[in-house]
């Protein structure tokens, strides 16, 4: 392996060609407070896999893309689940 660091994070969009917008979450504990702290960033991820909103997807550092663009999908660790009747109520049929 190589020294890239790689992040772990769930599809929140994908409708720019092939661009998603990964979400990832971070849980770290206060210095000071000692309280439990949940912060979120999203990343706009070059992806070649097709990866889906709700997908967790394993994304590692590259040479920037594009001016906002420098994270590539490594992987897609879990596929969501989805229904017919998901893609029916999106539709507004």
């Amino acid at each position: 392996m190589n020294n890239r660091r790689r992040l772990v994070g769930t599809v929140v969009s994908n409708k720019m060609a092939k661009t998603v917008v990964v979400e990832v979450e971070r849980v770290f504990r206060h210095p000071l407070y000692r309280k439990v702290v949940r912060t979120a960033k999203t990343f706009k991820v070059h992806d070649e896999l097709g990866a889906t909103p709700g997908d967790k997807v394993r994304i590692v550092e590259s040479k920037p893309i594009s001016r906002t663009k420098y994270w590539v999908v490594e992987e897609i660790l879990r596929v969501e689940e989805r229904s017919q009747d998901d893609t029916v109520e999106e539709l507004g049929v």
